[in-house]
């Protein structure tokens, strides 16, 4: 590559950068691959557990290691591509993402594929933050609008997309390979990433690039890391004091990381994040509203998908199509944005209340239907949450950058990005506790509602009462111990009894053997089916209520954007940050 250029506002000729389109297909191909992994383990999730096996934890942290990788990394990895060249961190960013998708690929035990997708996280983060700035480099100011603007169809379909392809690549099970293939699908994808890459991306790097504070980013990531840990671990371990230990110590790690920041900045330093940042109030209201928002769509998104196929019996392929309202509704509210977007920060608040009310309308819904829902039924409270999500994200990160100065603009958008990622690990985490938490109880709850119904059932069947006793006490403790086993393929103790029991019951009386399993198994199964159902209902509210955080949190923003983005001159620099 002989076409270099120098600055990041793409000042190098008004005809802009030779290869510039074909750039920006290479830079969407990187945003593709991290959108499709995003959402695709979320599918995928209870189809890598009966394989490789694993706790309710495995799930959440094939998800929450992917995004805390991701947040952890991405503000040094902006800062590495100013320093050695963003095309030179590009692409190896996507050679590290392609070899981390090919570990995934062929991971043997759940420890491997946390492990790779915490890799696919890092070399993400040296990834995604190059775009930004080559854009800016590339495009001349007429043409940046509609370079940004690539952004929005793109993620759009991405998100459509991701969950339909997981789960078909899942039940097609092409070559053998089942779930595997919705990691190794990347391999072909990285390589013409790379490749494309190294012939039409722009050489050069930033005339202002500031040093690493890698000091700053590994108290980042201790902080991070002892926040989550104990979050997704906890439940599973009965929260020892150890695990509220962490917390507090993440606690203490972040306020030695703020005193850090202050002192590296007032010795003359580049500090991670620039500390005056956190004076503005409009700044650090974006970070509440992040934090609390982000967290709530990673979170209900998980257990969305594990409702479907662990609770509800959906196919993987069938789970994804059922989420297809939600990405439409998504793509709908942004394109509303670009008639409302004069209203500022009442379209965020608007957002917020629309997509409270389809959180509402999902779980007023399974109370109507109950555990036999059809996804025909969610259809409307999916689109109305969808569409809520786009309005309220839409507007959001030009509108907390709406009171950054100009130098300050690249450490706030790369904060805000970790913010994202770090809501995201968070809502993984906390969501998808309190989800596994409640699971046992719904279930032993349900079971003991039809015990009445399989009494009379057995009671049908000719088995004696004290055994009709300890067959129903062994079906709630058998289903209360599925629910809650911290290794999916060992089976509880309680239902091996429940097995003895069942046999003897049979043993007792062979002509109605075929009756006892019968009553037994669909009375479980409906326990299993109601229980999911009940711990669904109570996490969307919980959703409904971080929405309703999100709202109040919202009147510390500024009214409206920055004027340039208003003016729509391709401002937009957040916009891929925001997809």
């Amino acid at each position: 590559m002989t076409e270099t250029l120098q600055s990041p506002a793409g000042t190098a000729g008004a005809a802009g950068f030779r290869w510039r389109w074909a750039a920006l297909f290479v830079i969407l191909a990187g945003e593709v691959m991290d959108m499709l992994d995003a959402l695709i383990t979320a599918i995928a999730a209870p189809t890598i557990r009966d394989e490789l096996g694993g706790s309710a934890a495995t799930i959440q942290w094939l998800a929450a290691g992917y995004t805390l990788a991701m947040a952890v990394g991405v503000i040094t990895g902006g800062r590495l591509g100013d320093l050695y060249g963003r095309k030179r961190m590009f692409l190896i960013g996507a050679a590290g993402f392609t070899v981390g998708s090919l570990l995934c690929g062929i991971a043997v035990s759940p420890g491997m594929l946390i492990g790779a997708r915490l890799v696919q996280g890092l070399f993400g983060a040296l990834m995604l933050p190059q775009g930004i700035g080559m854009i800016k480099q590339m495009f001349t100011p007429k043409e940046m609008g509609a370079a940004f603007s690539a952004f929005g169809p793109v993620m759009g379909l991405s998100s459509v997309g991701g969950p339909v392809l997981a789960g078909w690549l899942i039940d097609a099970d092409l070559w053998g390979t089942g779930w595997r293939m919705i990691f190794l699908i990347n391999l072909p994808l990285g390589l013409a990433a790379v490749l494309a890459g190294l012939r039409f991306l722009p050489a050069g790097r930033s005339p202002h690039a500031s040093r690493l504070d890698l000091t700053g980013a590994a108290l980042a990531s201790l902080g991070a890391g002892l926040m989550i840990y104990p979050l997704v671990q906890g439940r599973e371990l009965d929260w020892p004091a150890w695990t509220f230990a962490m917390i507090a110590a993440s606690l203490a790690v972040w306020a030695v990381f703020a005193w850090y920041e202050v002192r590296k900045q007032r010795a003359g330093g580049d500090p991670l994040i620039i500390p005056s940042l956190f004076r503005k109030r409009g700044f650090t209201g974006g970070l509440a509203v992040g934090v609390v928002f982000f967290s709530g769509v990673a979170g209900i998104g998980l257990v969305l998908s594990l409702f479907f196929q662990m609770g509800l019996g959906f196919s993987p392929l069938k789970a994804g199509l059922s989420q297809i309202p939600w990405s439409a509704g998504i793509i709908v509210g942004f394109g509303v944005v670009q008639a409302v977007q004069r209203f500022g920060r009442k379209v965020i608040h608007a957002g917020a209340v629309i997509m409270a009310a389809g959180i509402a309308g999902m779980s007023l819904t399974l109370q109507q239907t109950g555990p036999d829902v059809t996804p025909w039924q969610l259809v409307p409270a999916l689109l109305v949450t969808g569409l809520g999500m786009g309005l309220l994200m839409g507007p959001f990160f030009d509108t907390v950058l709406a009171g950054v100065e100009p130098e300050e603009t690249g450490s706030a958008g790369g904060t805000l990005t970790a913010i994202q990622q770090l809501g995201s690990s968070l809502g993984a985490a906390v969501l998808g506790t309190i989800f596994f938490g409640l699971l046992g109880g719904h279930v032993a709850t349900a079971a003991d509602d039809g015990a009445a119904g399989l009494r009379k059932q057995l009671a049908a069947a000719s088995v004696p009462a004290a055994q009709q006793d300890r067959i129903v006490t062994g079906l709630r403790d058998c289903g209360r111990d599925r629910a809650t086993a911290k290794d999916a393929e060992a089976v509880p103790a309680s239902c091996t009894r429940l097995e003895g029991e069942v046999k003897a019951a049979a043993a007792a009386a062979p002509a109605a053997a075929p009756a006892v399993q019968k009553a037994i198994a669909s009375d479980a199964a409906h326990a299993a089916k109601t229980g999911f159902t009940g711990a669904m209902k109570i996490t969307l509210w919980i959703v409904v209520g971080m929405l309703g955080l999100t709202f109040l949190a919202t009147f510390l923003l500024p009214m409206h954007a920055r004027p340039e983005d208003a003016e729509g001159d391709g401002g937009g620099g957040a916009a891929p940050a925001a997809a």
